[in-house]
């Protein structure tokens, strides 16, 4: 709709400016109007006659559908938290922008039909497992959750799962540094089997046991050039040329970057941590991240999780250790990457 409004403002001016800047020349009255008319008459017919033309209307539905997509990502943390006594509860802003994008929060049912089918895999430290509790949680009932908590929960070890009646396969990997992230994408490209869903997250363990920014900057480049590089090559995936889009469905993963949590100095566990954490170096280490160019709004692949908004509104209430926060949290997580697979694979539950 955005782009037929725009369209026929264009029209518009070039029907009363070009006849005005004609008069500029001196033309007579008469001509003026004649050249008014058939220009007014060619553009209506042009307009009516686009719908029947499938490249032309290819390409300004696809230019709108772009635009509307773009905006709609952009608006996906768009969220307010409000406290009950029992748990924090959040809900999308009621702004006219934020409703129009038709946010929802999915249940089992729905989650389980957009990931039907799918290969999931989600990488990284203690946020990245908590972020698989919540996806499991969305898509298990509460007996099978029972049967797999203890077994995800495993101290340091990795998790698999295939759901029953959809098909769909869930991967969690531990990899706390960003160097084991990088090696799964090796993995990946010597099988030559890739996911539909890739979910990284990584820079908790790097700030506490190295405590330096730089390389884990430098860590963040050689991630991102080692998934360009996989994007370019491998024919399944098509060629990298700025944001990843494609289908659930098809062979082009949908990538995303679990942001780290706002850290709460005075809540963490150790005094190790307190020392280590503080926050400049949480600040520096966010400055790496977008200084990498991993991240989609900055030109990188990855699609950015803000864990740290997420975090953030729910605040202090929703963290015991002051880096681990409440489920709700993880959850609200969960909704932004499925509304977020919604929009890119052009899908309506």
């Amino acid at each position: 709709m955005f782009g037929a409004v725009q369209f026929g403002l264009m029209a518009a001016c070039v029907v009363l400016f070009v006849p005005m800047g004609m008069a500029g020349w001196h033309l007579s009255r008469n001509k003026v109007l004649f050249f008014s008319g058939a220009l007014f008459i060619t553009l209506a017919i042009g307009v009516h006659l686009t719908p029947y033309f499938p490249s032309i209307s290819d390409f300004v539905s696809t230019a709108v559908v772009s635009q509307n997509r773009d905006s709609c990502i952009s608006l996906l943390h768009n969220i307010v938290w409000v406290d009950r006594t029992v748990e924090p509860s959040w809900a999308w802003t009621d702004s006219r922008p934020v409703a129009a994008c038709g946010f929802q929060k999915l249940g089992r049912s729905d989650a389980s039909d957009l990931l039907n089918g799918s290969w999931v895999v989600i990488a990284g430290d203690s946020q990245a497992r908590l972020l698989t509790l919540s996806l499991l949680n969305l898509v298990l009932s509460t007996e099978e959750m029972e049967l797999v908590r203890d077994d995800l929960f495993k101290r340091h070890s990795d998790y698999q799962i295939v759901i029953d009646g959809t098909g769909m396969k869930l991967d969690f990997i531990w990899a706390p540094y960003v160097s084991n992230l990088t090696d799964i994408l090796i993995q990946f490209k010597r099988s030559g089997n890739y996911p539909d869903v890739l979910v990284m997250a990584s820079g908790l363990w790097h700030m506490l046991h190295f405590t330096n920014s730089s390389d884990y900057g430098f860590s963040l480049q050689l991630l991102r050039n080692s998934m360009v590089k996989l994007l370019q090559v491998s024919p399944e995936l098509g060629s990298f040329d700025g944001p990843v889009t494609g289908s659930v469905s098809i062979r082009s993963p949908h990538l995303f970057w679990l942001g780290m949590p706002m850290l709460i100095n005075s809540l963490l566990n150790t005094e190790e941590k307190k020392e280590k954490m503080d926050n400049v170096t949480v600040k520096a280490y966010d400055r790496k991240l977008y200084e990498s160019k991993l991240l989609r709004q900055d030109g990188g692949p990855f699609l950015l999780l803000d864990f740290g908004s997420l975090s953030r509104g729910c605040g202090v209430r929703c963290t015991v250790d002051g880096m681990h926060y409440d489920r709700a949290v993880y959850d609200a997580a969960v909704h932004v990457m499925l509304n977020a697979l919604l929009i890119e694979s052009h899908q309506r539950l």
